[in-house]
């Protein structure tokens, strides 16, 4: 089973907003999905990504703006009539049907004739790893395979768009992360076009081939998770994708390669200025990911960014050891390091040298009336 390239849907919202009362849910959002592609609209509870997801789908009406599908305005339809497959965060499946008339539910619908749709309910029920359990009923299935039941539902009606609205939450952490790996690969082989809710920042990393991050409503970011992670454009995006160490800090001179000198609590520091020119006196937020801080024995010559303190904390989890590092400033910075065992292993007190390379400290002008949480 595969979607023709012709049926791979492009998804396209113009200027959507949508109130509820007097609160904001979607406000003056466009955005464009290519055909076959996988977009995970990622962000906190509240910020908009589900109502969305359910003005593609055609459940809720917006205020303003157009959806199309394939270059149709489907604004008005029906969402029975947006050729669109839907998997849902309960599965919402039928707990006395057997697994293949779940999965036949739509086609019946849909007037498919018997045999026909018979043999595209084998087809995906073989597709998606549950050949042979056709006679059971979802109460003899695990998690796991009810959920894949739910992805067979949506995907026997050959849609051109499938929307995943936050379908794996209910799974427990280590089968979640299996299932991650087998809906890609799933989305892959068939060649959908994807649109998956999700507020799991791991989540939308490990699937998406871009990333939309929401927050009040608006589009924050969009782009390939290596970039929106690495290359955040705004404080609120840094703060929300992984961990990061912010500084407070004003520009006060031009260093070499586009690069500027940031006056912070912690020293001056050069970092990299990304996106438009930053002046002398600009505020600024310097902010750099635990990982890309490097921690070396005191000594040596000095360099660049290279600050002096002392392990405050060290916590153990698993793969990492995350470094809490007091600077002789006062300034707190967390370190993520590899675990290499125990005997390479820092205690509390140990004085170290912290250095932060210029190409992993990055400056964003601060949101107006916000901190590092966007808040």
């Amino acid at each position: 089973m595969s979607v023709a390239a012709g049926r791979a849907g492009a998804v396209r919202l113009e200027g959507i907003s949508k109130r509820f009362g007097a609160a904001v849910a979607v406000d003056d959002l466009s955005l464009h999905v290519e055909p076959g592609e996988f977009v995970c609209l990622l962000g906190p509870s509240g910020c908009g990504k589900t109502t969305t997801m359910r003005i593609i789908a055609g459940f809720v009406e917006p205020d303003a703006g157009r959806v199309f599908i394939n270059d149709k305005d489907v604004s008005r339809r029906h969402p029975n009539r947006r050729d669109i497959g839907m998997v849902y965060q309960s599965y919402a499946l039928f707990p006395h049907m057997t697994v293949a008339d779940n999965v036949a539910f739509g086609l019946r619908m849909r007037r498919v004739p018997r045999d026909a749709a018979a043999e595209r309910v084998r087809r995906v029920l073989d597709l998606v790893g549950l050949g042979g359990l056709d006679a059971r009923r979802p109460g003899q299935l695990s998690g796991g395979q009810q959920q894949r039941v739910a992805l067979a539902r949506a995907m026997v009606i050959e849609p051109t768009v499938l929307l995943l609205d936050e379908p794996l939450s209910n799974l427990d952490a280590k089968l979640r992360k299996r299932m991650q790996v087998e809906l890609k690969t799933l989305q892959r082989t068939v060649g959908i076009t994807t649109i998956h809710v999700t507020h799991d920042q791991e989540e939308a990393l490990t699937l998406a081939d871009r990333v939309a991050i929401m927050h009040h409503g608006r589009l924050e970011q969009i782009g390939p998770p290596r970039e929106v992670y690495a290359r955040p454009r705004s404080v609120f995006v840094a703060d929300f994708l992984g961990k990061a160490n912010f500084l407070d800090g004003r520009v006060v001179g031009v260093g070499t390669a586009g690069r500027v000198v940031v006056r912070t609590d912690a020293g001056d520091l050069t970092a990299e200025a990304d996106g438009e020119p930053l002046p002398t006196g600009t505020a600024v937020e310097a902010f750099v990911r635990p990982e890309r801080v490097e921690l070396t024995a005191p000594g040596g010559a000095p360099g660049e960014n290279r600050l002096t303190g002392r392990v405050e904390r060290v916590v153990f989890s698993g793969a990492t050891v995350s470094v809490e590092i007091r600077l002789d400033t006062g300034r707190v910075v967390i370190a993520d390091q590899p675990n290499r065992g125990q005997s390479d292993g820092l205690t509390g007190g140990q004085p170290v040298v912290v250095t932060i390379p210029a190409d992993a400290l990055q400056v964003l002008r601060p949101a107006k009336g916000a901190g590092p949480d966007g808040g």
